[in-house]
Protein backbone atom coordinates (compact mmCIF):
# COMPACT_ATOMS: atom_id res chain seq x y z
CA UNK A 1 0.00 0.00 0.00
CA UNK A 2 1.34 3.23 -0.93
CA UNK A 3 2.33 5.45 2.41
CA UNK A 4 -0.24 8.41 3.03
CA UNK A 5 1.43 10.67 5.16
CA UNK A 6 -0.87 12.90 5.89
CA UNK A 7 -3.86 12.15 9.31
CA UNK A 8 -6.08 14.54 10.54
CA UNK A 9 -7.16 14.80 13.79
CA UNK A 10 -11.21 15.52 14.54
CA UNK A 11 -11.75 16.31 18.76
CA UNK A 12 -15.33 15.49 20.14
CA UNK A 13 -17.55 18.10 21.94
CA UNK A 14 -16.00 19.77 25.01
CA UNK A 15 -12.89 19.13 23.47
CA UNK A 16 -9.95 21.13 21.30
CA UNK A 17 -7.10 20.56 19.44
CA UNK A 18 -4.63 20.69 22.06
CA UNK A 19 -6.05 17.28 23.61
CA UNK A 20 -4.20 15.62 20.63
CA UNK A 21 -1.34 16.84 21.44
CA UNK A 22 0.63 13.99 22.94
CA UNK A 23 -0.80 11.75 19.60
CA UNK A 24 0.12 14.34 17.29
CA UNK A 25 4.03 14.29 18.85
CA UNK A 26 3.70 10.41 18.43
CA UNK A 27 2.76 10.46 14.90
CA UNK A 28 5.33 13.31 14.14
CA UNK A 29 7.98 11.54 15.38
CA UNK A 30 7.18 9.06 12.59
CA UNK A 31 7.41 11.36 9.96
CA UNK A 32 3.32 11.61 9.61
CA UNK A 33 2.17 15.35 8.53
CA UNK A 34 -0.59 15.69 11.20
CA UNK A 35 -3.33 18.37 11.06
CA UNK A 36 -5.74 18.97 13.95
CA UNK A 37 -8.36 21.37 13.08
CA UNK A 38 -11.03 23.23 15.68
CA UNK A 39 -14.71 21.88 15.76
CA UNK A 40 -17.11 24.30 17.48
CA UNK A 41 -18.02 26.16 14.43
CA UNK A 42 -22.09 26.41 15.14
CA UNK A 43 -23.33 22.89 13.79
CA UNK A 44 -22.22 19.33 12.65
CA UNK A 45 -22.38 20.63 8.73
CA UNK A 46 -20.10 23.68 9.39
CA UNK A 47 -17.73 21.31 11.62
CA UNK A 48 -17.33 18.85 8.71
CA UNK A 49 -16.91 21.88 6.31
CA UNK A 50 -14.19 22.64 8.14
CA UNK A 51 -12.72 19.47 8.35
CA UNK A 52 -13.20 19.50 4.80
CA UNK A 53 -11.43 22.26 3.85
CA UNK A 54 -8.40 20.86 5.91
CA UNK A 55 -8.97 17.55 3.75
CA UNK A 56 -9.14 19.09 0.59
CA UNK A 57 -5.87 21.09 1.31
CA UNK A 58 -3.98 17.80 1.43
CA UNK A 59 -1.80 16.69 -1.63
CA UNK A 60 -3.47 12.78 -1.32
CA UNK A 61 -6.30 12.09 0.49
CA UNK A 62 -5.83 11.72 4.39
CA UNK A 63 -6.21 9.44 7.03
CA UNK A 64 -8.92 11.01 9.07
CA UNK A 65 -9.33 9.79 12.91
CA UNK A 66 -12.86 11.58 14.92
CA UNK A 67 -13.38 11.11 18.25
CA UNK A 68 -16.57 10.50 19.94
CA UNK A 69 -18.86 13.42 18.37
CA UNK A 70 -15.90 14.09 15.60
CA UNK A 71 -17.44 10.27 14.47
CA UNK A 72 -20.18 12.26 13.17
CA UNK A 73 -17.78 14.82 11.63
CA UNK A 74 -15.95 12.83 9.54
CA UNK A 75 -18.53 10.25 8.25
CA UNK A 76 -19.81 13.78 6.06
CA UNK A 77 -16.18 14.20 4.65
CA UNK A 78 -15.24 13.34 1.19
CA UNK A 79 -12.06 12.60 -0.64
CA UNK A 80 -10.60 10.88 2.62
CA UNK A 81 -8.30 7.72 1.73
CA UNK A 82 -9.13 6.03 5.30
CA UNK A 83 -11.41 7.19 8.14
CA UNK A 84 -10.81 6.12 11.90
CA UNK A 85 -13.76 6.02 14.43
CA UNK A 86 -12.21 6.28 17.94
CA UNK A 87 -14.80 5.72 20.46
CA UNK A 88 -17.02 7.41 18.09
CA UNK A 89 -20.55 7.46 16.61
CA UNK A 90 -20.68 5.82 13.37
CA UNK A 91 -24.23 7.41 12.16
CA UNK A 92 -26.19 6.18 8.73
CA UNK A 93 -27.98 8.39 6.78
CA UNK A 94 -30.49 9.97 8.72
CA UNK A 95 -29.03 9.13 12.50
CA UNK A 96 -27.46 11.59 14.58
CA UNK A 97 -24.47 11.14 17.84
CA UNK A 98 -27.51 12.26 20.16
CA UNK A 99 -29.98 9.55 18.63
CA UNK A 100 -26.87 6.30 18.73
CA UNK A 101 -25.79 7.31 22.07
CA UNK A 102 -29.46 6.90 23.40
CA UNK A 103 -30.66 8.61 26.36
CA UNK A 104 -29.25 7.17 28.84
CA UNK A 105 -25.81 8.13 27.26
CA UNK A 106 -23.32 7.26 30.12
CA UNK A 107 -21.87 10.74 29.98
CA UNK A 108 -24.99 12.47 30.68
CA UNK A 109 -24.70 12.85 34.56
CA UNK A 110 -21.38 14.45 34.08
CA UNK A 111 -23.13 17.16 31.89
CA UNK A 112 -23.83 20.39 33.29
CA UNK A 113 -26.05 23.06 31.97
CA UNK A 114 -25.10 26.58 31.65
CA UNK A 115 -27.35 29.97 31.93
CA UNK A 116 -25.98 30.89 28.99
CA UNK A 117 -27.66 28.06 27.20
CA UNK A 118 -24.14 25.98 26.91
CA UNK A 119 -23.07 22.70 28.07
CA UNK A 120 -20.01 21.85 29.72
CA UNK A 121 -18.10 18.71 31.71
CA UNK A 122 -18.68 19.39 35.61
CA UNK A 123 -14.58 19.10 36.02
CA UNK A 124 -15.14 17.22 38.91
CA UNK A 125 -16.69 14.22 37.22
CA UNK A 126 -14.37 14.60 34.04
CA UNK A 127 -11.81 12.37 35.82
CA UNK A 128 -14.06 9.19 36.04
CA UNK A 129 -15.86 9.71 32.78
CA UNK A 130 -13.12 10.99 30.43
CA UNK A 131 -9.98 10.25 32.02
CA UNK A 132 -10.42 6.94 33.83
CA UNK A 133 -6.72 5.51 32.84
CA UNK A 134 -5.04 8.63 32.89
CA UNK A 135 -2.51 9.73 35.75
CA UNK A 136 -4.08 12.34 37.86
CA UNK A 137 -1.58 14.82 36.26
CA UNK A 138 -3.07 13.92 32.85
CA UNK A 139 -6.19 13.71 34.02
CA UNK A 140 -6.26 17.34 35.31
CA UNK A 141 -4.26 18.65 32.38
CA UNK A 142 -7.19 17.44 30.01
CA UNK A 143 -9.93 18.73 32.33
CA UNK A 144 -8.26 22.40 32.00
CA UNK A 145 -8.59 22.13 28.44
CA UNK A 146 -12.15 21.70 28.54
CA UNK A 147 -14.44 24.18 26.31
CA UNK A 148 -18.34 24.87 26.58
CA UNK A 149 -19.98 23.26 24.10
CA UNK A 150 -22.94 25.36 22.21
CA UNK A 151 -25.96 23.12 21.93
CA UNK A 152 -27.39 21.18 18.85
CA UNK A 153 -23.79 19.55 17.34
CA UNK A 154 -24.76 15.73 19.22
CA UNK A 155 -27.98 16.34 17.06
CA UNK A 156 -26.49 16.87 13.43
CA UNK A 157 -27.11 14.80 10.73
CA UNK A 158 -24.17 14.20 8.63
CA UNK A 159 -25.59 14.91 4.95
CA UNK A 160 -22.92 12.55 3.01
CA UNK A 161 -22.17 8.72 4.57
CA UNK A 162 -18.40 8.36 3.84
CA UNK A 163 -17.70 4.84 5.67
CA UNK A 164 -20.29 2.39 3.24
CA UNK A 165 -17.85 3.26 0.27
CA UNK A 166 -14.25 3.91 1.79
CA UNK A 167 -11.93 1.83 3.85
CA UNK A 168 -12.69 2.59 7.61
CA UNK A 169 -11.03 1.06 10.53
CA UNK A 170 -12.86 1.27 14.91
CA UNK A 171 -10.61 1.67 17.38
CA UNK A 172 -13.49 0.43 20.25
CA UNK A 173 -11.85 1.79 23.55
CA UNK A 174 -12.83 -1.32 26.26
CA UNK A 175 -13.41 0.43 29.99
CA UNK A 176 -15.32 3.80 28.24
CA UNK A 177 -17.06 5.37 31.05
CA UNK A 178 -18.01 8.20 28.44
CA UNK A 179 -19.61 6.18 25.52
CA UNK A 180 -21.35 2.46 26.54
CA UNK A 181 -18.47 -0.33 24.64
CA UNK A 182 -21.38 -2.38 24.26
CA UNK A 183 -22.97 0.57 21.66
CA UNK A 184 -19.34 0.73 20.19
CA UNK A 185 -19.17 -2.75 19.43
CA UNK A 186 -22.59 -2.28 17.15
CA UNK A 187 -21.28 0.41 15.54
CA UNK A 188 -18.12 -0.70 14.76
CA UNK A 189 -20.07 -3.96 13.11
CA UNK A 190 -20.12 -0.87 10.12
CA UNK A 191 -16.45 -0.60 9.80
CA UNK A 192 -14.24 -2.62 7.77
CA UNK A 193 -11.67 -3.63 10.45
CA UNK A 194 -12.11 -3.17 14.72
CA UNK A 195 -9.20 -2.69 17.12
CA UNK A 196 -9.57 -3.22 20.49
CA UNK A 197 -7.84 -0.86 23.10
CA UNK A 198 -8.09 -1.37 27.46
CA UNK A 199 -8.85 2.20 27.72
CA UNK A 200 -11.02 4.49 28.72
CA UNK A 201 -12.80 7.24 26.64
CA UNK A 202 -9.21 9.03 26.17
CA UNK A 203 -6.46 6.52 25.02
CA UNK A 204 -4.89 10.08 23.26
CA UNK A 205 -4.04 10.96 26.40
CA UNK A 206 -3.38 7.89 28.76
CA UNK A 207 -2.02 5.30 25.87
CA UNK A 208 -0.87 8.23 23.01
CA UNK A 209 2.18 5.58 22.20
CA UNK A 210 -0.19 3.34 21.40
CA UNK A 211 -2.73 4.59 19.73
CA UNK A 212 -0.10 6.15 17.49
CA UNK A 213 1.34 2.69 16.25
CA UNK A 214 -2.28 1.58 15.54
CA UNK A 215 -2.87 4.96 13.14
CA UNK A 216 0.55 4.08 11.39
CA UNK A 217 -0.29 0.99 10.75
CA UNK A 218 -2.89 2.06 9.03
CA UNK A 219 -0.77 5.22 6.97
CA UNK A 220 1.74 3.37 6.59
Amino acid sequence: MEQRTEVILVHGLWHQPAHFDRLADELRRQGVTVHVPLLHRGSLAADSAAVQEVVDACADQPVVLGHSYGGSVITGLERVGHLVYLAAFVPAAGESGALLGGAGALVNHAVQQNDDGTTSIKPEMAGDVLYADCTAAESAWATSLLVRQRPGHGRGVPEHIAWDSIETTYILCEEDKALDPGIQKRMARRCGTTVSMASSHSPFISSPAELAETVFGIVS
